[in-house]
């Protein structure tokens, strides 16, 4: 899955990008009270995608 994707995924779903890191970006979801770390790089494994939803409580993508 492409970054992109992802970000536009977890947008749509009402999460926001809270601050940058060094390599990644945290985003949060506030009506959840949940946030997690998304790596900028330009694939990411469908296993992580999933798992960066899960943490967000976001349906999978």
């Amino acid at each position: 899955m492409k970054l992109r994707e992802l970000i536009r995924h977890l947008e749509r779903h009402g999460c926001e990008r809270l601050r940058e890191g060094g390599n990644h970006t945290v985003y949060v979801n506030r009506a959840k009270q949940k946030s997690t770390a998304v790596p900028r790089h330009r694939e990411i494994n469908d296993f992580l995608a999933r798992k960066i939803c899960q943490d967000l409580e976001v349906p999978k993508p």
